[in-house]
């Protein structure tokens, strides 16, 4: 059984947070959470938190693509649709903790309280989460990967076992949420794709009873991802005393990483009247560009993938139409800092511990 960080300094875990899932310019509460106690106390918090409950569902989790600080939801409770997508429900769970803390008004424990048990029920007997609950028959339902949703809610859950921002959920709780990251590290472990009997890295999607890779959307294919694989061994990374299965885990998912790099080209942007944005995404040779990687490889053959809307698929950027080329992020330089910097740092690490007596 994989080992856990116990108890970890709350900035460190708000810096693994946003360099694990590349995230973007600061929206919606994360903006806030660095605020001081003091802030969290005043008229300025109590207002963003009044918005904050009035978006979250009556399951307990909050929609996505919605600034749930800005104004108040007046809209229809039923139309109110929670996920674990695009950083939903976790950083709103986050700020009603901290302003718990500054002002002891039960309503924000209680509010959180139900949010994080959203998260616990969410929970497949495998360990797994799907990208909502209840999940639909779609490929929703599957074990996601897809833009680090599954690594952000156990990196959640370590915080709120771990850290003392916490301290006022019940030990029940925070027991059970000690409890689902280890599940879930255990099936990370598992769905880790095979080659030849050679670990490589993860698919967006898994089956959520097999573990078997799956498909998303009809341009996202059964392949292995070069981009939310990145965050899984950073997960994987984190781990206190790693056990020998994590170890593997990290060193065969580097090694795939390492061999399946493109090396001589680069992505450009190009102006083309014939496009409908008058742009278009172009790969061009240029032998002193650095490494880049695909965002889907091909499994067995590593040969990058690449789809447009009806799935069929393709092998170069320049096979696919301009809407599904200039729409969505095929190609990148995601897993860079992780084999340049990250990787060699904990190996030499967890090789000195293992050599001392």
């Amino acid at each position: 059984m994989a080992k856990r960080l116990v108890t970890i300094p709350l900035q460190t875990l708000l810096l693994f947070v946003a360099t694990a899932t590349g995230a973007q310019a600061a929206s919606g509460p994360v903006k806030y959470l660095k605020n001081s106690a003091e802030w969290f106390g005043g008229d300025e918090a109590k207002r963003i938190a009044a918005n904050i409950l009035s978006y979250q569902s009556d399951l307990g989790g909050w929609p996505k693509n919605i600034d749930t600080t800005k104004e108040a939801y007046i809209g229809e409770r039923e139309e109110l649709k929670p996920t674990f997508d695009n950083d939903a429900t976790t950083d709103e769970l986050r700020f009603l903790a901290r302003i718990y803390n500054a002002t002891k008004d039960e309503r924000y424990s209680k509010a959180f309280e139900k949010g994080l048990d959203y998260i616990l029920k969410a929970q497949y007997p495998s360990g797994g989460w799907p990208q909502f609950h209840p999940p639909d028959d779609k490929y929703h339902r599957y074990i996601t990967f897809n833009d680090n949703a599954m690594v952000r809610l156990m990196e959640f859950l370590r915080e709120v076992y771990g850290t003392d921002v916490y301290a006022f959920v019940d030990d029940g709780r925070r027991k059970a949420g000690r409890k689902a990251f280890d599940r879930g590290i255990q099936c990370i472990l598992k769905c880790q794709i095979k080659v030849d009997d050679k670990l490589t890295a993860w698919c967006a999607q898994h089956d959520e009873k097999d573990y078997t890779p799956r498909p998303g959307r009809t341009y996202e294919l059964v392949s292995i991802s070069g981009a939310e694989s990145v965050g899984v061994v950073r997960l994987l990374m984190s781990l206190d005393d790693p056990s020998p299965e994590v170890v593997r885990a990290v060193d065969g998912a580097v090694a795939w990483f390492a061999a399946v790099k493109l090396s001589g080209i680069r992505q450009v942007v190009e102006k083309d009247n014939k496009s409908p944005t008058g742009k278009n995404k172009v790969v061009v040779k240029d032998a002193d560009a650095a490494p880049m990687w695909a965002r889907f490889y091909e499994i067995g053959t590593n040969k990058p993938l690449f789809a447009d809307r009806d799935g069929v698929a393709k092998h170069d950027l320049a096979d696919i139409g301009y809407e599904r080329r200039n729409g969505y992020s095929w190609l990148g330089y995601w897993p860079r800092d992780l084999l340049d910097k990250e990787y060699p740092a904990w190996k030499k690490k967890w090789t000195e511990k293992s050599d001392k007596p």
